[in-house]
């Protein structure tokens, strides 16, 4: 029987729903406790989920609480981080680490030097999909993956997120931050770490409107780029063009395609768990699909619209997975999956990508990480409510 980690909530906004609904999936996680710098949200959520609110500081210094969830917006994962880590507690933290490189390091050297574990969202790495994907390219179905695609490109998340402004903000926003983390954190687990990056941008709206809430209907203005288009260069040495974009209203382009010398793969979609990983050895034939519904975490769990818009019908989201194997890693004295090291090798990828966009050059990704081992079926039912 897995310990039950008692986990404190700071960040009671849109995405808090989800890590709740985790609890129903996972058997060593239970938010006890939840704080907002907006006491009213605190409030409405602890009433909501029947837990206790507290202010931000007294979670933070509360000896009931063993892991600080981290739910706030990007600008401020660094801040609540380093007070956690701090105040002697494990974090695990909502994607980016950070919104800049300095404090990512910051965050992994203290909690190094103080023997705390950092976890870091994406989690969807551990799904059925990207799982699969992986077990597929080190069968070597498709040989050495010489280059690829990966594309994101949706009109932006202010027709479903109440409070998108922070999204579209001068230093935090755009989608290299907002949806980067989970194309970029799946390639590296797929391909390995990078080593270089180039990248151009593309100017949207100057103004968005915001499409649901009490806000609904409002204008505000946009102070980042909406659109990169970016090659990443990896220490493998494939290639891979990676579209990130809030302008494209739609398209039919699939979410990654990697290119091998014995063959091409289509990986689903890395915002979710679940999904078929499709692979084609042969001109002209047809392409055979491998699905991962039979798997502990490719089942599809989404069955009616969510208030997420990610989440129609058919999907597979276990979003909270890297939370508790996290818990689990604490428990058993091991290396957790969605670690500091991979997500700080992300987050240079990330502010590499805007640099180089910026400048107009290529830039060098100097940090290092070890591609992650393969999440077993065996590991993933250790930590499911039977």
């Amino acid at each position: 029987m897995n310990k039950v980690f008692k986990i404190g909530l700071i960040g009671c906004g849109h995405i808090a729903e989800t890590y709740f609904r985790a609890e129903k999936y996972f058997n060593n996680i239970k938010i006890v406790k939840c704080a907002d710098i907006n006491v009213k949200a605190a409030k409405r959520c602890a009433l909501n989920y029947g837990i206790k609110f507290l202010t931000v500081n007294e979670l933070l210094k509360d000896k009931e609480v063993e892991i600080i969830l981290n739910l706030t917006i990007p600008k401020a994962h660094y801040s609540i981080s380093k007070k956690a880590l701090t105040n002697g507690k494990h974090v695990y933290s909502e994607k980016p680490l950070a919104i800049n490189l300095k404090d990512g390091k910051d965050l992994i050297k203290f909690s190094k030097k103080n023997k705390l574990y950092l976890g870091n969202a994406p989690d969807t790495f551990l799904g059925g999909g990207i799982q699969k994907s992986k077990e597929l390219v080190e069968k070597n179905i498709i040989g050495k993956i010489k280059l690829g695609n990966a594309v994101f490109a949706f009109p932006g998340i202010e027709s479903y997120h109440p409070n998108p402004e922070p999204w579209f903000a001068k230093n935090e926003g755009g989608p290299v931050i907002d949806m980067g983390p989970y194309y970029i954190t799946a390639l590296v687990n797929l391909l390995g770490p990078a080593k270089k990056v180039t990248s151009t941008i593309i100017q949207g709206q100057k103004y968005r409107t915001i499409g649901i809430g009490p806000k609904k209907g409002k204008k505000f203005k946009v102070e980042c780029p909406t659109t990169y288009l970016s090659t990443i260069n990896f220490k493998n040495n494939s290639v891979i063009r990676l579209t990130l974009s809030f302008d494209v209203i739609a398209h039919q382009r699939n979410h990654i395609e990697l290119y091998g010398e014995k063959g091409s793969m289509i990986v689903p979609d890395p915002n979710m768990f679940g999904g078929s990983v499709l692979t084609c050895n042969k001109l002209g034939e047809n392409w055979k699909e491998f699905k991962t519904t039979k798997m502990s975490l490719g089942r599809i769990n989404i069955r009616t619209q969510s208030s997420r818009a990610n989440e129609a019908p058919t999907n597979a989201n276990y979003r909270g997975a890297g939370l508790s194997e996290m818990a689990y890693s604490i428990e058993n004295k091991r290396k957790h999956l969605c670690n500091g090291e991979i997500s700080l090798h992300v987050l240079e990828i990330i502010t590499s990508i805007m640099k180089a966009a910026k400048f107009g050059t290529s830039v060098s990704i100097n940090s290092n990480c070890v591609k992650p081992k393969k999440f077993l079926e065996k590991d993933a039912k250790k930590l499911l409510n039977k």
